[in-house]
C-alpha cells in the first residue's frame, strides 16, 4: 500500500494530519492549474482553499477505482474555478460599507503577460519541466518519465528554472517561487 493510499484512507476518515500531508503534496500542482485558469493570484489562493475544503467535505465520494486522487482534486479545482469565472460582477467591500465594482483586474492580466514573457525566456527543457509540473499538474515522478530524464535531472531542471525566473521576475513571483521551492 503506497503512502498516498494510506493518507487518502485516513483523509476519508477525517484525519486532519492526512489532509495536511495531501495538501502539501498536491496544492502546488493544483494552484498552478487554478492560477493558469483565473490569472489572479489572490483569487487562485482563495479557490485553492475552497477546493481543499470541498474535497474535505466530499472525501467520502472519492473512489480510487475510478481514477487518481490528483484527477479527482483537479476536477474539483477546475469546477470551482469555472464557477468563480462565471460570476458576472466581482464586488469588493470598502470601509464605508458601500459596494463597488472591482476595477483591479487589469493588474492581474499585466502580471500574467509578464509571467508568460518570463517563461518564454527560459530554455526549452526548463519550460517543459515547469509546464508538466505546474500547468499540467503532473507529479515529479510522472513529469520526469514524460520528459525521459532521471528524476534528479528533472528536479534540477525545475530548480534552475525557478532560479532563472527569480532573476527575471522577482517581485511579482516571490510568493509563487516560495510555493514552488517548498515542493522541490
Amino acid at each position: 500500500m503506497s503512502n498516498d493510499t494510506i493518507y487518502i484512507e485516513r483523509f476519508q476518515n477525517r484525519d486532519e494530519n492526512a489532509l495536511s500531508k495531501l495538501y502539501d503534496k498536491y496544492s502546488g500542482a493544483i494552484y498552478g492549474v487554478i492560477l493558469r485558469m483565473c490569472r489572479n493570484e489572490e483569487a487562485a489562493q482563495e479557490i485553492l482553499q475552497e477546493t481543499f475544503m470541498k474535497a474535505w467535505d466530499k472525501s467520502h465520494l472519492y473512489d480510487a477505482s475510478k481514477g487518481k486522487f490528483y484527477t479527482w482534486l483537479y476536477r474539483i479545482a477546475r469546477n470551482t474555478t469555472l464557477n468563480f469565472l462565471r460570476k458576472d460582477e466581482k464586488l469588493i467591500q470598502t470601509e464605508d460599507l458601500s459596494v463597488y465594482k472591482d476595477e483591479g483586474e487589469e493588474e492581474g492580466e499585466t502580471s500574467y503577460v509578464e509571467l508568460k514573457g518570463a517563461l518564454a525566456k527560459l530554455d526549452a527543457h526548463h519550460q517543459k519541466a515547469l509546464k508538466l509540473l505546474y500547468f499540467n499538474g503532473l507529479t515529479h515522478r510522472e513529469a520526469h518519465e514524460e520528459m525521459g530524464v532521471p528524476l534528479g535531472t528533472f528536479k534540477s531542471y525545475v530548480r534552475q528554472a525557478i532560479l532563472k525566473l527569480r532573476d527575471v521576475y522577482t517581485k511579482e513571483l516571490l510568493i509563487l517561487i516560495c510555493i514552488l521551492e517548498l515542493l522541490i
